[in-house]
C-alpha cells in the first residue's frame, strides 16, 4: 500500500531534503508540500492525503491550528507533528488538537518512516523518545480537584498573562481574593508556580488556551 503524504515546513531545504529522502521508500509519496499553514490546510483539502507531516512554527495559521482544523474537517487524514519544539506544552496542545505523533527534528529518518507507517494505518499515538515517558506520567496522574467556576475565571487570565492586579480590577474583587484563588488553583492541580498552572491547565483542557505563542 503506497502512503500519499504532505509536508509542511517554513525552511524550504529541509522540506525538500525530507522529500527526496521519504520518496526514497516505494511506499511512501509525497503528494504535496507547502511553507505555510493555510496552503497546508487547502493542500490537504484537495489532496487528501494520508499522512500530513506537519511544523509548528509556520506563517499564517501555526501547525497546531492546522491541525486543529484538519482533524475537524478531514478526519480521516492523520497528522504527524515534526518540530522542534520539545517543551511539553506544545506536545499536549498538539495531542489536544488532534495530531496522532510528534517527533523532534533531530529523530533518525528510519524513525520518522516508522511513525508515518503507524500513523497511517491509525496506531496508537507516536512520540519521540524524550517525551513518551512525560508524556505517559501526564496520562497516568490522578484526576485534579475540580475547580470552581471562580477559580476557572483566575485560571483563564492566569493564561492570559494578567497579574493578580490586572485579575481583581477586571473580575471586581479583590487583590487578597485573587490570591486565595491562586493559591486553590496550585493546590488542586498539585503545581508550585503559574506557568505549571498553565500547562497543567492545557493538558486537562481546563480552559480554552491560544495558540498565538506557537507562531
Amino acid at each position: 500500500m503506497t502512503i500519499r503524504l504532505l509536508l509542511c515546513d517554513d525552511h524550504a531545504i529541509l522540506r525538500q531534503g525530507l522529500s527526496a529522502l521519504l520518496q526514497a521508500d516505494s511506499e511512501l509519496e509525497v503528494v504535496g508540500e507547502c511553507g505555510d499553514g493555510l496552503s497546508a490546510l487547502e493542500m490537504v483539502l484537495r489532496e487528501q492525503p494520508d499522512v500530513v507531516l506537519m511544523d509548528i512554527n509556520v506563517p499564517g495559521m501555526n501547525g497546531i491550528e492546522v491541525t486543529q482544523r484538519i482533524t475537524e474537517l478531514c478526519p480521516t487524514v492523520n497528522v504527524l507533528m515534526l518540530t522542534m519544539y520539545h517543551e511539553d506544552e506544545y506536545l499536549f496542545r498538539a495531542i489536544r488538537a488532534g495530531a496522532r505523533g510528534y517527533l523532534l527534528k533531530d529523530a533518525p529518518v528510519t524513525q520518522v518512516v516508522a511513525a508515518i507507517r503507524d500513523v497511517a494505518v491509525g496506531g496508537s499515538t507516536v512520540l519521540h523518545a524524550n517525551l513518551s515517558e512525560k508524556f505517559c506520567e501526564a496520562q497516568r496522574a490522578p484526576a485534579p480537584e475540580r475547580l470552581s467556576h471562580r477559580e476557572l475565571e483566575v485560571l483563564s487570565r492566569l493564561i492570559e498573562g494578567l497579574s493578580n492586579r490586572e485579575i481583581a480590577s477586571l473580575l471586581y474583587i479583590s487583590e487578597t481574593t485573587v490570591k486565595l484563588h491562586v493559591s486553590n488553583i496550585f493546590r488542586k492541580l498539585n503545581v508550585r508556580s503559574r506557568s505549571q498552572a498553565i500547562l497543567s491547565a492545557i493538558r486537562l483542557g481546563l480552559v480554552p488556551e491560544s495558540t498565538d505563542n506557537a507562531r
